[in-house]
Formats: structure tokens, sequence, C-alpha cells
């Protein structure tokens, strides 16, 4: 008995090994967990870009909104930039726009009760005054006087129903087709059309940010537009010289970040506080606009927004070179007269891009790339005239066609025709 329980025993030597071989099967364990774990969120991070973290990252107090590059005119970002919502005082930028293309600044406004009306915030004219339309129009952008709106629209068009119909056709001109204009002023009011259906004023955030685009970037009037938007403050009085009065500029992202351009705010019951502002700084231009972006007491809603978007598209875009120069072949001519002008052998056109640029920059994010399209026929049906457009060459973002560039032929090729082998034929072989 004894001598079974001295064999039972484990030596120091054979103790310690087995200890060391159960830490080692611990660690084993431990390794094989710890990469289990390591794959685990390896797979839940790897998918995303920095980019795209950072755009998910974007955290909102507006129900709708665009970063718009003012330069292409392309959504960066969007949140529901396609509905439709009251866009309050920042209505007035088509108003001004339209008074700056379609008036004379230095005419004589007369001030109608209807103007003299218009509910707070309003300058305060009375039924007769008289005003000189470039004073008006700070008082518009600076102060968002409402009764200074009718005046306008009034002066511009005959009446206020005549101006919206001016502010929808230039909507519609612009490439704004969700957008609906009633007043000058940005009040909010509803019409029921031919077909009973009640209309809104309203717009969408991406409508927004494309008049304001206009305003600053294609408008033959762009530059009256900004030295008004960025006035910090003007004074003036009425013609008569009895009244004298002071705006100042209620656009506070002016001075919250370096490069904004210009901007409109604006608030009423329905619509909440709404903005469209536009910045340009390091070679890139940008536009915010925002819709339902809080209501009282959240008037700062709207800065944090559009600091928070200005700074994503400052952040993750820059400008790159997406030209590629095109080595195109050759196009096959069915029926034409060979190079050798002799009636056997194949005929050929070269073809080749308009002459030109040869850069393309492009405002991309870090993880966005261009795809191009040649569309350009295999074989060509004689005659084939010198210059004629037969196909293209087309920059894709995504779905969205970026830049077409068209191929051109760089001469002509006739047609094999009956008459010209005759031809042919007398002047090879006619004694």
């Amino acid at each position: 008995m004894e001598k079974a329980k001295r064999k039972e025993r484990k030596s120091p030597q054979e103790i310690f090994c087995a200890a060391r071989v159960l830490r080692l099967c611990a660690l084993i364990l431990s390794i094989f967990l710890c990469i289990g774990t390591v794959s685990e969120a390896a797979a839940r991070v790897l998918p995303v870009s920095e980019a795209e973290e950072n755009s998910t990252n974007i955290k909102l107090y507006a129900r709708s909104a665009v970063l718009m590059d003012a330069d292409s005119g392309r959504v960066l970002f969007g949140k529901n930039e396609m509905e439709a919502m009251p866009m309050a005082s920042t209505t007035k930028i088509m108003t001004c726009i339209i008074a700056l293309e379609n008036g004379n600044l230095q005419d004589v406004v007369t001030v109608s009760g209807l103007a003299a009306r218009q509910p707070k915030v309003h300058l305060g004219m009375r039924d007769g005054q008289q005003f000189v339309l470039n004073d008006l129009l700070y008082s518009l952008m600076l102060e968002s006087h409402n009764d200074s709106a009718v005046a306008i629209a009034e002066h511009i068009a005959g009446s206020v129903e005549a101006f919206a119909d001016l502010m929808n056709q230039k909507a519609r001109d612009i490439g704004c087709y969700d957008t609906f204009f009633i007043t000058p002023n940005g009040l909010d009011a509803s019409v029921t059309d031919q077909n009973g259906n009640m209309k809104v004023h309203s717009t969408t955030a991406k409508d927004l940010a494309r008049i304001m685009r206009y305003c600053i970037e294609d408008s033959p009037e762009k530059e009256g537009f900004l030295t008004i938007t960025r006035e910090r403050s003007y004074s003036f009085a009425d013609v008569e010289g009895n009244r004298s009065y002071s705006c100042t500029n209620h656009n506070s992202f002016l001075t919250m970040m370096d490069g904004a351009l210009s901007g409109k705010t604006g608030f009423t019951n329905n619509a909440g506080y709404c903005y469209v502002g536009a910045l340009t700084r390091e070679g890139k231009s940008f536009i915010v606009a925002l819709l339902a972006c809080g209501w009282p007491n959240n008037r700062s809603y709207k800065w944090s927004d559009t600091k928070a978007l200005m700074s994503y598209g400052l952040t993750n875009y820059e400008y790159r070179d997406v030209y590629e120069i095109q080595e195109l072949s050759s196009i096959y001519v069915e029926g034409g007269v060979p190079e050798n002008q002799k009636p056997y052998g194949n005929a050929y056109v070269e073809v080749t891009l308009e002459e030109g640029e040869k850069e393309l920059s492009i405002l991309l994010r870090q993880d966005e790339e261009v795809s191009i399209q040649r569309q350009i026929p295999k074989k060509l049906a004689a005659p084939v005239e010198e210059g004629s457009a037969v196909g293209s060459v087309k920059y894709y973002l995504g779905n969205e066609l970026i830049k077409e560039y068209p191929v051109f032929t760089k001469y002509g090729v006739d047609s094999m025709s009956f008459i010209w082998i005759v031809q042919y034929i007398w002047n090879r072989y006619a004694i």
C-alpha cells in the first residue's frame, strides 16, 4: 500500500513541468480569444472609411439641410434635401436678385398701403412715402424688413402676384422645380391653383442652395448682391429727407468663420429658423442651406449646423485633376473611299477630342473616384464630314455626369458611289 502511494506521488520536477503545460495552454487560449475579439472589432471598423465615418458623424438640428459645392452645384451632403418646406425670409435672396436684375438702383419707390401694412419685422414705412430702390435693398437684406420687400415687388412688377410670377420663372430657369413663391418677403402663405390644389410658399434645401449659387456665381448682378449682403450696417433717409433709418446686418455667420461670403436668415412659425449662406476659403466655395432648424428658443441652432457643414466641407474635400489623355483609334467607314483613293481596301477616319482644356479639377472626398466612359462607334457610314461629332468621352462620379467631351472627325471621307467609281475608272484608264 505504501509502495502504491509512493508511486502516485509526483516528483518536484514533474509538478513543475505540469504547471508549465497548464500555463502554456492558458496562454494559447487567451491568444485565440484576443484574436477573435480583434477580428470581430476589425470586421466592424475596417469597411468604414475615414471620410464616410466623418460623414455619418454630422449631427444636425435642421430637419432639412444641404452642403453644396458652389463651383459645380454638386450636393456634397444632404439631409431630406428634396423635401419641400416653408423657407421664411431666406425668400428675400430671390427678391433681391430679381430687383437688381430688373430695376434701376436710383429708381424712386412709392410705398403702397399694402406695403405699409406688412407685419413685423418692418421698416415702418407709410402709405405714399418714397424711397430710393438701392436703400430699400439694404433694408430688405440686412434687417429683413417685410414692408420693404412688398414695396420693392410692387415697384418692379406692378403687384405682388406679378412679382411672384417673376420669382417662379427665375426658379425654373435655374433648375429649381420644387420651389413655389407666393410672397416676396417669405411670410407663410398658401394659394389654391386652377385644379383646386393648395400650394404653399415653400422650397427645398437643395433648391435654396441653388438659388444662392445663382445669386453669387451666375447672376449678372452677383457683385451687387454680394456688396449688399456683406455690408455690416447701412443708414439712409426717405426721398423727402423727413425720416432717417439705420440697418444692421443680422447674418452673424459673417464673423463666425474666415471666408464667410454671404447669407440670409429667416423665421416664421411654420418654417422655424432657416438659413442659407456661402463661404469661400482655400480655393474652395461652399453653400449651406438649412430649413426647419429649430424653433424658439433655439435661435443658435442654425449657426451650429452651418459651421458643422462648412467645416466638414473644408476638411474632407480637395480639388483633384482627373483629366486623362485619351488615345482614340481610327473608326472604320463603311462604304467609304480609302485614304489611297483607290476602290479597294478599307476606309478609316481619325477622331480627336475638342481642342482646349487639358485639365478637369473636381472637388472630391478622399474615397471618391471618377470613372470614364467612352461612347464611340466602331464604324460609321459614308460619307463622313470633317469635324462631325461622332461620340463622346464622359466623366462620371457615381451615376452623376460631371463632364462630357465631344469626339470629332479630323477629316472627311467620301462615299464610294457609282459615280465615284465611274470617275475613278475614267481617270485611271481613259486614253
